[in-house]
């Protein structure tokens, strides 16, 4: 096989804008190769495209072989909530429909154990075991372990797992269906670092060729040889791939080089034009020869017009900034013997602790120990099964969600903003302009933005919420390097009161959490540079 994808003349289109024009490139057996660009420049609507899960507006999208496609939310994928968690994984290799064929002739078997329905039910087995049906358990619950799912988790239902272990699911289904070509979006998003370290060994023994979008720098400079950057740097702007080999960091400093020779030959281009014209100017309105000179010397200014490259534009920083919280109580929250439970599973419990103005406390502990959870309930979103939670005086809270649960199908960016104030619109645009969703992105559906662009609109409504208590899970999340450092820094300098899940090392640090809340236990303790090691795991 000499390729998985070939991609030739590819148009792609959003929204009536053109993300991609012209994009033309192969990727082979075996080849490793990392798709990066700024928030927003469209590199999940191009994955979409080339896993088949979006039409190109023109162009030639062709895999060979079998492809696995991890989108940023799984869910988008209209499964039913129903479906057996392990059935799922199992449809990756089509082992799902034989188990139901097995489960069926079992079923036939005990009701009437006839020489019919023994022989049925022994067919399927051994077709079962034939595709490698018995193996296939051990190996799923090997790779579920890696990415840091419970075993447990596999025995519920979709509807059961939140969203991160959602798409933890899908993941595993996408490793154990053992495709030619892997399409992943952001693949270690949710992931501790126990399992993004075994994601990232998975990644670099993998035989087949990966294509993968990340802001995860270790993941693109430990698991890839070439770089194709979607180079689109503003909205307006219609969008060209151009490759790189080597590592992300190899990338960086050819993609600088790039610039540095562009910016010197623009501006020696530039020059060249200001003298020619000078120089014809000088010599209108004289004699016949020097007309004809000047007339010589314009069709020099044409052709060096014709040829002259732009300057790459100058990346402009977001500059977060965060309103001064209005006035609270000096109490801001109070938590009380709060328990709760998801069927027989109790996610924590006898959980209290409260909250001062102004403090930072961080929620801490491995996955699955119900630090989501108890933010939704910290938020209102989700009734605790016993206990209770008190606001202070004149508190309003302010809530992001990990999953963007609040970003509904169908309204506008603008729309989300007039929802969380009565800010003048065009303050409200102010406001998503001041994270990057400028001009007629506020018209747009909020559904289509990327990952990173919905993380940007949900703190722009925190923004315009003018909130004093922060309820913030995983904020930093699907953020570029740059977006994330602006964030941190804008989140760190706010006086409000701040209750954080993260495990961003970088943010936490920065934040300088006052208190530390260990989950499921709900043991307090004040905050040190001791507990980051736990925060990376979390």
């Amino acid at each position: 096989m000499s390729r998985v994808l070939l991609v030739r003349n590819l148009v792609v289109e959003i929204g009536g804008k053109t993300v991609v024009d012209g994009a033309s490139f192969v990727v082979r057996p075996g080849e490793k190769v990392g798709l990066v660009g700024r928030n927003g420049a469209g590199k999940t609507t191009l994955l979409r495209v080339l896993g088949g899960a979006l039409a190109p507006r023109s162009g030639l999208v062709e895999r060979t072989g079998a492809t696995g496609y991890l989108s940023q939310d799984p869910r988008g994928d209209h499964i039913p909530d129903d479906t057996n968690c392990l059935a799922h994984v199992f449809s990756g290799h089509g082992l799902d429909v034989l188990q139901t064929e097995l489960e069926k002739a079992a079923i036939r078997m005990e009701e009437d154990p006839s020489s019919e329905h023994i022989h049925s039910f022994t067919d399927a087995q051994e077709k079962f075991e034939a595709a490698g049906g018995y193996a296939a358990d051990s190996e799923v619950r090997r790779l579920a372990s890696g990415v840091g799912l419970r075993d447990d988790r596999l025995d519920l239902t979709l509807g059961a797992l939140s969203g991160g272990e959602r798409r933890r699911l899908e993941l595993v289904r996408i490793l154990f269906g053992g495709s030619d070509l892997l399409l992943l979006d952001e693949p270690t998003n949710h992931l501790d670092a126990d399992a993004r370290n075994w994601l990232l060994q998975f990644l670099r023994s993998y035989r087949g060729a990966l294509l993968v979008i990340s802001h995860d720098l270790g993941l693109l400079d430990e698991a890839i040889t070439r770089v194709l950057h979607l180079d689109r740097e503003a909205e307006e702007a219609t969008g060209s791939v151009v490759e790189y080999k080597g590592t992300y960091s190899q990338y960086l400093a050819a993609r600088m080089a790039d610039e540095i020779r562009l910016e010197k030959r623009s501006a020696h281009q530039e020059a060249e034009i200001r003298r020619l014209s000078t120089l014809a100017n000088s010599m209108r309105g004289q004699t016949a020869k020097r007309a004809r000179v000047a007339r010589n010397l314009d069709r020099r200014v044409q052709r060096v017009s014709a040829e002259k490259v732009s300057a790459p534009k100058k990346r402009r920083a977001m500059n977060v900034r965060f309103p001064v919280p209005p006035s609270s109580g000096r109490t801001v929250l109070t938590a009380t013997e709060l328990w709760q439970a998801f069927g027989t599973l109790d996610v924590f419990e006898d959980i209290g602790f409260d909250v001062g103005r102004g403090e930072r406390l961080l929620v801490t502990g491995l996955n699955g120990a119900g630090k989501t959870t108890l933010l939704k309930v910290l938020a209102g979103r989700l009734s605790p099964d016993l206990g209770s939670v008190e606001l202070g005086t004149g508190v309003s809270v302010g809530y992001y969600a990990q999953e963007h649960e609040g970003i509904e199908a169908g309204r506008t960016l603008l729309d989300h903003m007039k929802s969380s104030s009565d800010a003048a619109e065009s303050d409200l645009r102010a406001l998503l302009g001041m994270f990057g969703l400028s001009g007629p992105k506020a018209f747009q559906d909020a559904s289509t933005l990327s990952g990173g662009e919905k993380t940007k609109l949900a703190l722009a409504q925190l923004v315009a919420g003018s909130h004093n208590l922060l309820l913030l899970d995983e904020p930093t999340n699907n953020l570029d390097p740059a977006s994330r450092e602006s964030t941190g820094k804008a989140l760190a300098s706010w006086p409000g009161t701040m209750i954080v899940v993260s495990h961003d090392v970088e943010f936490v640090k920065a934040l300088d959490p006052d208190r530390a809340l260990l989950m499921p236990d709900g043991q307090l303790d004040y905050f040190s540079d001791d507990m980051l090691d736990l925060v990376e795991m979390a």
